[in-house]
């Protein structure tokens, strides 16, 4: 028993100096469990900001079963419509050309004369014979005035013959009565004859007269009212090119003097030009619809439809003009435009 006793403590004795540790062994280890610490608290930090960030980005959502499956049943099935069908033309040509008016006019007068004043300015509308200018007319009011003293002349000049006519006539009858009782000679009855017909030949000189008085006093009279400038038909003043106290003519005299007192567009008769190769020509015909697009209103559509096809070609370029109508007015179109007309099939296309 004693020696049990022995042994064993023996052996606890060697399994404690196993344990412990010399002097060196302490100093390694005492220096190296700092670090371990601080490893470990390290790993420990970034394993938690990990688990943080994936829970905060997985949102948790508890629902009762019973609940959910409500919800899901109350909550109707998105439908979706069927496609419809839709009635589209696709083009068949594209080209450019410019709004043009058919009716234009660069109004002028018929005779040269100082412009007096301009009751027009651009952008006023006009009717049809609308007063637009008025010339300085004090000289042919002048010779007007003149024509119609000559024309006053040459009548009473006509009242003076008509008394001498018949006064030859009276002295005529009275020769004649003497002479089928022979108390006069042959010669005296001659020469009151002669008289008579002297006097004929004046009133008919005079009436003439008259006559010419008269068409110049018409002639005045036109002259005289051309310096008053109207219209010529309805539409839209678009440049007033003559000022008051400025020399007018119908024709270019250079220098300062002008030819016109101001354009007029018919807006009415606004219309589309095109030039299109002739090598695509064939695929335009008259009637045919178009759609017209104008470079300042891009979104803008516009129905349109060919009027006619002009039957010539130009050389130069290769191209034939094209005339296009406005199947609605509209007054934000206005002449010289750009425009972008697409030339439509004649039968409507039905997309699925």
């Amino acid at each position: 028993m004693a020696q049990q006793n022995s042994e064993t403590s023996s052996t606890q004795s060697n399994l404690l100096q196993a344990l412990s540790l010399d002097g060196s062994d302490r100093e390694q280890a005492s220096s190296r469990s700092p670090l371990k610490w601080t490893m470990g608290f390290l790993c420990a930090a970034i394993v938690l900001i990990g688990l943080y960030y994936r829970i905060a980005a997985e949102p948790t959502s508890v629902m009762v079963p019973e609940l959910q499956s409500a919800s899901q049943q109350d909550t109707p099935a998105p439908v979706w419509p069927l496609p419809a069908q839709s009635s589209q033309t696709s083009s068949v040509l594209d080209a450019t050309g410019y709004v043009t008016a058919r009716r234009q006019a660069t109004v002028s007068s018929q005779i040269t004369g100082r412009v007096l004043e301009v009751f027009i300015e651009e952008g006023d509308e006009v009717v049809e014979g609308q007063l637009l200018a008025l010339l300085d007319d004090s000289l042919l009011l002048a010779q007007y005035r003149l024509a119609e003293s000559q024309l006053s002349a040459s009548r009473a000049a006509l009242l003076d013959l008509h008394v001498q006519q018949k006064e030859a006539q009276l002295g005529l009858q009275r020769l004649q009565a003497l002479a089928d009782r022979s108390l006069i000679s042959q010669a005296e009855l001659d020469e009151a004859l002669l008289k008579l017909e002297s006097v004929e030949a004046r009133t008919t000189v005079v009436t003439r007269q008259i006559a010419v008085a008269q068409s110049s006093v018409h002639l005045q009279s036109q002259q005289l009212a051309q310096t008053e400038i109207r219209a010529p038909f309805a539409g839209v003043v678009i440049s007033k090119a003559a000022q008051p106290g400025e020399i007018i003519s119908p024709v270019s005299a250079g220098g300062s003097t002008r030819t016109g007192i101001s354009a007029i567009v018919d807006m009415t008769s606004l219309e589309i030009e095109v030039d299109v190769n002739e090598s695509n020509i064939n695929r335009v015909s008259s009637g045919q619809r178009v759609m017209a697009r104008l470079n300042s209103y891009p979104d803008w559509e516009i129905p349109a439809e060919v009027i006619t096809v002009i039957p010539a070609a130009d050389r130069s370029r290769a191209t034939v003009r094209v005339r296009i109508r406005f199947l609605e007015k509209d007054a934000r179109v206005l002449p010289d435009m750009g425009v972008r007309v697409s030339f439509l099939e004649d039968k409507p296309k039905v997309d699925d």
